[in-house]
């Protein structure tokens, strides 16, 4: 078996897994990974992205499609490999640690389940417990630690046999921000360490720009857009993907060079290259993309409006880490202020408020895109 200085590679992943769940809800996504490769694949609650992991895993039968890892087919329509011999290992939210058993020994457990002796796996289990931060930990049950030593635990456990694919859904999810933030660096070190193949279920940018390559946007169950980490999250084609960018996503129509909102309140010229050439097609659709923290926030009084100035409405405010978040309606645009802006300006719901954007802050793009 492989010891801590081998160099141990992923595997590959070749996959269109379509499921028809008895809710009526279908999935059809097609998904690859090549050795060593992290994807990342993002979406709303409900959109099957933890049926599509549990399907390439096996534990979700498919009704038409294929799993192939390292070009064997192990999944499709009349074929259905068992888990355990798939070659995968599938991370969850809760770590499933067994309570009975030591933090050494489940590590182990999966390393005696594939014929190691119980001396070898004890020492290969004390050496991925070290190297998960959780060194002289081996001897506690699960209920002895916290919910990110399981969680360790738990990833120790699932790289310790050397899984050809490493399927994560979700992992930080249960996790407070900080240990999340810690967890999140152990993973990308130890994802990079062992060169692994990895398909990574989140619902946090974060998480996606810090461990992969590559990101897939499922909404629906189909996937709605694709590409690089860097490319999806600069130029995200739905609202959800917009939201989780961290950008306001208003659709309008281009006429003339100029941009305006499906009301007319707001009308925008386009500053940089791209955009002027998107916003040069009169009556295409485009959507207007800009920072919350690029949104200026004021009282409404009798001035005039200028370019990139409009009013609405407060609908809610939301805390921040660094302020107070406030959104507006029509259209719908985030605004980032500290928190003395909400008091000083009498901020509350129903409130209007005048906001203003600078052209060269915003970015637009194809609503197909």
């Amino acid at each position: 078996m492989r010891t801590e200085t081998d160099a141990a590679t992923g595997g590959t992943l070749d996959a269109h897994v379509t499921v028809h769940r008895r809710d009526g809800f279908r999935l059809d996504v097609a998904i690859g990974a090549s050795p060593g490769e992290v994807v990342a694949v993002m979406g709303p609650s409900g959109a099957g992205k933890s049926t599509l992991v549990a399907a390439i895993a096996g534990l979700v039968r498919l009704d038409a499609g294929f799993v192939r890892l390292d070009g064997r087919e192990v999944a499709s329509a009349t074929r259905h490999v068992p888990p355990e011999q798939r070659g995968a290992v599938l991370l969850g939210q809760d770590a499933r640690l067994f309570p009975h058993l030591s933090a050494r020994d489940n590590v182990a457990f999966g390393l005696r389940a594939r014929g190691v002796t119980r001396s070898v796996a004890a020492r290969d289990a004390d050496m991925w417990l070290e190297r998960v931060g959780l060194g002289g930990w081996g001897g506690r049950r699960p209920s002895e630690l916290s919910g990110g030593q399981q969680q360790r635990v738990a990833l120790a456990r699932a790289l310790a046999t050397h899984p050809r694919l490493l399927l994560l859904d979700e992992p930080l999810t249960s996790l407070d921000a900080e240990t999340a933030g810690d967890v999140r660096a152990l993973l990308h070190e130890q994802l990079t360490a062992v060169h692994a193949t990895a398909v990574v279920v989140t619902h946090d940018a974060v998480d996606a720009a810090a461990l992969a390559r590559r990101l897939l946007v499922v909404e629906g169950g189909v996937v709605v857009q694709e590409g690089s980490v860097q490319r999806v999250l600069a130029a995200p084609a739905t609202r959800f993907a917009a939201a989780v960018s961290g950008l306001n996503r208003v659709v309008g129509t281009a006429r003339d060079g100029t941009w305006t909102s499906p009301d007319a309140a707001l009308a925008l010229h386009a500053a940089d290259e791209h955009s002027r050439v998107e916003a040069s097609a009169d009556g295409v659709a485009l959507a207007a993309l800009v920072r919350p923290s690029s949104v200026h926030l004021g009282t409404v009084d009798d001035a005039p409006s200028v370019p990139g100035e409009w009013t609405a409405h407060v609908v809610r405010l939301e805390p921040t880490p660094a302020g107070v978040r406030v959104h507006t309606g029509d259209p719908a645009v985030a605004v980032d202020v500290a928190a003395d802006t909400v008091a000083a300006l009498g901020l509350d719901r129903g409130a209007r408020v005048r906001l203003r954007v600078d052209p060269a802050d915003v970015r637009f793009v194809r609503v197909s895109e």
